[in-house]
């Protein structure tokens, strides 16, 4: 049987991440990716300049085509950028009965610019999140959900990915590869406990697409029915690879993408 995962998120014309990082990492980790459009970007390594969304009646069908033929093993939602398509895709979910649901609350993108309406979020919180198997926001992002600073330490964000937990998913990876430090240190926190992912941290500006490539890996490993842990370690390892490597990339002129085909290229 062959391993499907699905991407529901946004475009980058830019190539470095959204549906097309997404895909990328599928390929690369050997499941075979399709997708849901559910916005439009015109991006590069620089920026946003604009976003075209999708009618939700057109997210819908795309959900019905794929999931009424492909046997999927696992799905991978990033941007969302109005609550039409966040509720068009819960019903989706809904209607098709997918359960291993990676959520990636991608609000804004690595450049600063915003990708999620702030009349969104509640949408986000209340509709979306508790579907997912897991939830994987970056240190600024959990904090935007819960209202409250961004956290500063370990203590701090397993504070933080605790109480996401109580919006209703079953588990949180928060993600910190903001932070400063020698050292990247994720968190897989579930009603079992803690499990602490650390890599080493690469001094690169190429990092444009790094939320997506883990949350889509993490997908791309439930697709071939790894436990949430194992898949966790295994996306952690493929997405700190595909930084280390992502300065033998020349692209663009702005925050470049990670080299998601290093170990084929």
């Amino acid at each position: 049987m062959t391993d499907i995962a699905v991407t529901i998120a946004g475009s980058d014309s830019g190539g470095g991440a959204g549906i097309q990082a997404d895909l990328k990492t599928f390929a690369a980790l050997g499941v075979y990716g399709a997708s849901v459009v559910a916005a439009l970007t015109a991006q590069n390594t620089k920026g946003v300049s604009a976003i075209h969304d999708v009618p939700e009646a057109f997210i819908a069908a795309q959900m019905d085509a794929v999931f009424s033929d492909l046997n999927v093993g696992a799905v991978k939602i990033g941007m969302l950028s109005n609550a039409a398509a966040i509720i068009a895709v819960v019903e989706g979910l809904e209607r098709h009965r997918i359960a291993n649901v990676v959520l990636d609350p991608v609000m804004i993108a690595t450049s600063g610019d915003r990708l999620l309406k702030p009349d969104a979020v509640d949408t986000l919180r209340r509709r979306l999140i508790p579907k997912a198997i897991v939830l994987t926001p970056n240190l600024a992002e959990a904090a935007a959900l819960l209202d409250t600073p961004i956290a500063s330490d370990e203590v701090a964000m397993q504070n933080q990915a605790t109480r996401l937990l109580g919006l209703g998913p079953r588990a949180v990876l928060i993600k910190g590869g903001h932070a400063g430090g020698e050292r990247s240190v994720d968190l897989l926190v579930d009603a079992d406990g803690v499990e602490r992912l650390d890599a080493p941290r690469f001094a690169t500006r190429n990092t444009h697409g790094t939320g997506c490539t883990l949350s889509a890996a993490l997908a791309a490993g439930l697709a071939k029915g790894l436990t949430l842990s194992d898949a966790a370690r295994a996306a952690k390892n493929y997405v700190t690879a595909a930084i280390a490597a992502a300065d033998r990339l020349s692209v663009g002129w702005g925050h470049g993408p990670v080299h998601h085909f290093f170990r084929h290229w």
